[in-house]
């Protein structure tokens, strides 16, 4: 039997046919008994006793591996096979496949319906197991609180979703929770105060080193007349003195005091992330790099950080190597007096970032600023000029693992065979401009070329996205061709965006053929970004 089937990039699939042939297999067991009397048996009934045996194989394989199979499978899809068999449902329940458990429905994990059943799961199914769990509103209760806290010992990471809440369970009573975590995660709510559930775990969280707090800005209007500060921030620092991450993302009340109250208590404080934080305006960062020496990372994407404070901070002695400053307006010579004390750049984001210009980024070059970057986003930097990003990719090029440069209009396929040929380790690349975005786009763009010098220098590529729409894009009956190039040559790509059309329908149709479902995509519903290749990506995930 060849075990490379279980493999493949779509096991549901696979199982939902073994589960098929199973069930199949049991309603006509006594019927067998009949066809074995009869003498005549065609090639359609020994197909069928062949996939029997099949299932009957694969039952009989080592309980490790078919565990190791089972893990493949979400948990929706685990809860389905449960009802194949006796074994099946073993297999399913086994605490080996709990360990990370997503139970909000609106994010693609598991609905519960019934919190009584579900304290008996956490024992029975989870218990020493569990590492990760996210809990909506309604599973926020005491009860489950206290049973995470006994039977769960190894629960490192905790997301806790208020965002829908309109009134809190009572925690009157509450006098147990998790004391072993490295990460939570609170989705704040608009209107509902958390500082009395919030004063009975303070002291639980002293083993804290990642700390997410989500704000509302997805949901409201930041117009309106009155901002709730729902949670205590400076209450929380005093009780997480380890804390090497924070992201506080979407807060409309966080301002500068607020990042003065973490400067001046996490000193081992590694990344920082303010985006959408709009109150910010950069007067607390003087203090924060001069009394968090280990920071590295900052985001600040649109924020309202303002060139006089950012150039009062000492950027010459910080270990800032990832910076994000998307959709800002510092001016072109705050952004030239910053780059030319910073140290070396790994990461540099700042799309939409209009002081972002030629000189700039030559700066940049020049100082040699860029000698170890290993992701940048230019996109829509409308004062930046394509032949100062060909010197950057033509020098540093080789070392890049991710490029995000869309929204030029004057970008051509040809400028992307010139640069392509540089970037042989990329991994993740966004070309292009939308229909409409900034100029109308006058040439057509011959994408099968762009996708021949991909397929022949960028093996290592895992995500692509091309932006152009389908009235740019210039393509023939012969591209076909070409698409079988970037498909079998880069095989390590599991996503590749275009925009909708014919032109997707033919890429799409393509990859199915080849049994790689879910890669081709289109644009209005995915989103290419570099942020994957930040150190402390895995460390600012949420939702």
């Amino acid at each position: 039997m060849d075990f490379r089937r279980f493999t493949m990039t779509n096991p549901t699939v696979l199982f939902s046919s073994i589960a098929h042939e199973a069930w199949g297999h049991k309603i006509t067991d006594e019927e067998e008994e009949d066809e074995n009397d009869e003498h005549q048996i065609d090639e359609h009934n020994a197909s069928i006793r062949a996939r029997r045996r099949f299932r009957r194989d694969f039952n009989t394989l080592p309980e490790k591996v078919l565990l190791a199979v089972f893990s493949y499978l979400p948990h929706i899809e685990l809860l389905r096979c449960a009802r194949v068999c006796r074994l099946w449902r073993s297999l399913s329940q086994n605490s080996k496949l709990w360990k990370t458990v997503f139970l909000r429905p609106e994010y693609h994990g598991l609905h519960v319906k019934n919190s009584e059943q579900f304290l008996n799961l956490i024992g029975h199914r989870f218990s020493t197991s569990l590492q990760f769990i996210e809990l909506p509103m309604e599973l926020i209760t005491a009860d489950i609180l206290h049973e995470l806290a006994n039977k769960c010992p190894n629960l490192k990471y905790l997301t806790l979703d208020f965002s829908t809440a309109m009134q809190l369970h009572d925690f009157y009573d509450l006098n147990a929770f998790p004391c072993n975590l490295k990460m939570i995660c609170i989705c704040l709510s608009e209107v509902i105060f958390l500082e009395g559930f919030m004063r009975r775990i303070y002291t639980y969280l002293s083993s804290l080193e990642v700390l997410q707090i989500i704000g509302t800005i997805e949901k409201s209007n930041e117009a309106q007349e009155e901002i709730y500060e729902t949670i205590n921030i400076s209450k929380i620092k005093a009780q997480t003195p380890n804390l090497r991450v924070i992201n506080l993302y979407g807060i409309f009340f966080v301002d500068d005091n607020h990042i003065e109250i973490i400067a001046s208590g996490c000193i081992h404080l590694e990344c920082l992330a303010l985006n959408f934080c709009t109150r910010v305006k950069g007067t607390s960062f003087k203090n924060l790099l001069q009394r968090c020496r280990k920071l590295q990372c900052l985001l600040l994407q649109n924020t309202g950080i303002e060139d006089t404070p950012m150039l009062t901070a000492d950027w010459g002695s910080s270990c800032v190597n990832e910076l994000d400053i998307s959709s800002t307006d510092l001016t072109e010579n705050c952004l030239l007096a910053i780059f030319e004390r910073m140290p070396k750049l790994t990461y540099l984001a700042v799309p939409n970032c209009d002081g972002f210009t030629d000189k700039v980024l030559a700066l940049l070059i020049e100082l040699g600023k860029l000698t170890n970057i290993r992701a940048i986003d230019l996109s829509n930097t409308v004062n930046l000029n394509y032949e100062v990003v060909f010197t950057l990719l033509k020098l540093h090029g080789r070392q890049l693992r991710g490029i995000s440069y869309a929204g030029n209009s004057k970008v051509t396929e040809q400028f992307w065979i010139n640069t392509i040929k540089h970037m042989r380790n990329i991994k993740i690349l966004v070309i292009g401009t939308p229909h409409g975005w900034f100029k109308k786009i006058n040439t057509r763009i011959h994408i099968d070329q762009i996708l021949e010098a991909c397929a022949q220098e960028c093996q290592k590529l895992e995500r692509l996205e091309i932006q152009w729409d389908e009235e740019t894009l210039r393509w023939n009956e012969n591209s076909s061709k070409f698409i079988d190039h970037i498909r079998i040559r880069c095989v390590k790509l599991h996503s590749l965006v275009l925009a909708d059309g014919e032109y997707y329908e033919l890429v799409r149709s393509n990859f199915e053929r080849a049994d790689r479902q879910r890669v081709v995509r289109t644009t209005t519903s995915d989103q290419t970004s570099i942020v994957g290749l930040l150190n402390y990506y895995n460390d600012l995930r949420f939702n």
